[in-house]
């Protein structure tokens, strides 16, 4: 067989209701969605002449293309007919309306002036109970067409950061530059078979949380929830021991838990030295009831005084980890609606700017992004609603102040030398290859304070033609690392 797939054509009959009515709910039109972003030609294809179904391919972005019949014997040709600058594998797919399974994909190569004749060859057929077959079936055609060497990254996360890193070109099903081939994951077809494809696995755990429960005592533990889907995967990953994960849920638990996150941040003192800045993390305590008779005492005992932030100890996976208040005075955490438990942390003043870094793999990379006031801006601005605690969504927004919004009139430089070095100490301490964290500077110090860690963030603001080769070197470079230990211990054992 000829190279790679280029190209996708899809019988409109396959994307009806059962009454022959198209059916443009259908969750299959996404998933052909995702092809085109993996430079996939994809069609949907329909007799002459041409009828409302149409519309459907129109709706969804995805090109007409009409045939004058769906046989064997006259399609392929009409399709290099119309694709002939395509270069490359063809599939083709049809019902197969006279017994199970449902559909048949016929696979052909066309090159221009060259002649289709392989489409009547059986052995060029593939049958598929169902659509959410077909990457799958991408996948191993592509594998077979390059080489058996490709690594096969079998990722899954919702539906709309899926398309966000898919419309930027991260998850192409034809091999990378470093060789690799990127497989849609689907829990609508057992996870055990995409598996026996698949060497390393991507996820963004926290998009299959279903409940996360903290216990009320000072050392961190959690009972977290998945869905099934995401509890059948790693049942089956730890029945495949060829594959394995880019990160695993043990390296990522640390990310759910704002508390947890404060302590082992506490570890960066080890960096500090003289003559420069210091990377810290933010003061901090733990609070189970927002009545202690204590909390005075222990705002003090933990460096910290008002304005405060308070926020949830969960910090991702379920609906209110990201409510949170800046509250001006002790009295006003009696009546706090945050949920708890729950960590004050020091409000840093630093002049309204926030850093975003991005960590793949060995390359780090920043962002600058608007922040939230210093907090004399903010005192000024909440002092009309009685310095009331301001409660936000972070995902949302955040409180902002009016006029210059940092008193100092201080420019903050990012020490680019210090927050790699914090990068690398924490991808060492967390075990974590794709993360990213938030770093403010505060007025007057310098501190460079980490205040907030986040697990494959969608690092958008680096630009495509940056971030993407090097997302991809990272999860290369894990794989590479797997396979070295791997080596290394068979070598110990003599095997």
């Amino acid at each position: 067989m000829g190279g790679v797939v280029r190209g996708v054509i899809v019988d409109h009959a396959l994307l009806q209701h059962g009454n022959g009515e198209p059916d443009n709910n259908n969750p299959t039109l996404s998933l052909l969605r995702k092809l085109p972003f993996s430079n996939i030609r994809t069609a949907i294809s329909y007799g002459l002449p041409l009828s409302a179904d149409q519309a459907m391919a129109d709706l969804h972005s995805l090109q007409c293309l009409p045939l004058t019949a769906s046989s064997m014997d006259i399609a392929p040709r009409e399709i290099a007919q119309a694709w002939a600058h395509n270069s490359g594998t063809i599939l083709y797919l049809l019902p197969n309306r006279d017994a199970s399974p449902k559909i048949t994909c016929t696979f052909f190569s066309i090159a221009p002036g060259a002649d289709v004749t392989s489409a009547h060859n059986k052995s060029n057929r593939i049958y598929m109970d169902k659509l959410e077959e077909l990457p799958l079936t991408i996948c191993r055609l592509n594998k077979k067409a390059i080489s058996n060497d490709v690594v096969t990254v079998g990722y899954i996360m919702k539906p709309s950061r899926e398309e966000d890193f898919a419309k930027r070109g991260a998850f192409p099903m034809c091999a990378t530059p470093n060789g690799l081939i990127f497989l849609p994951l689907t829990f609508k077809i057992p996870i055990s078979t995409q598996l026996e494809e698949v060497d390393v696995i991507l996820h963004k755990a926290t998009d299959e949380i279903v409940s996360i429960e903290l216990n009320s005592f000072s050392e961190p533990s959690y009972r977290i929830a998945f869905t099934t889907g995401m509890q059948e995967l790693q049942r089956n990953i730890e029945n495949h021991n060829h594959c394995f994960e880019v990160d695993p849920l043990s390296s990522i638990y640390p990310v759910l838990d704002r508390l947890t996150i404060q302590q082992i941040l506490l570890g960066l003192e080890d960096l500090n030295s003289g003559g420069r800045c210091k990377v810290r993390a933010p003061h901090f305590f733990k609070v189970d009831r927002f009545d202690e008779p204590d909390l005075v005492q222990r705002l003090r005992d933990a460096k910290l005084s008002v304005p405060s932030i308070v926020k949830p100890q969960v910090a991702c996976g379920v609906a209110d980890a990201h409510s949170m208040a800046i509250v001006f005075r002790v009295e006003d955490f009696k009546d706090l609606s945050v949920p708890l438990p729950a960590v004050v942390q020091e409000y840093v003043d630093h002049s309204s700017t926030l850093f975003k870094v991005y960590v793949l793999g060995e390359r780090v990379f920043h962002a600058v992004k608007k922040s939230t006031p210093n907090a004399d801006i903010l005192m000024k601005s909440s002092e009309i609603n009685g310095l009331r605690p301001l409660l936000f969504d972070s995902l949302k927004s955040l409180p902002t102040g009016t006029g210059n919004q940092h008193s100092g009139g201080q420019d903050l430089c990012l020490d680019l030398a210090l927050v790699k070095e914090a990068a690398e100490w924490l991808s060492r301490r967390l075990g974590l290859t794709i993360f990213g964290f938030d770093v403010v500077i505060q007025e007057g110090s310098g501190d460079h304070v980490i205040v907030d860690v986040n697990y494959l963030p969608s690092f958008k603001e680096v630009p495509d033609g940056t971030a993407i080769p090097a997302f991809w070197d990272a999860i290369k470079k894990k794989v590479d690392s797997k396979a070295m230990k791997q080596a290394s211990v068979a070598a110990s054992h003599g095997m």
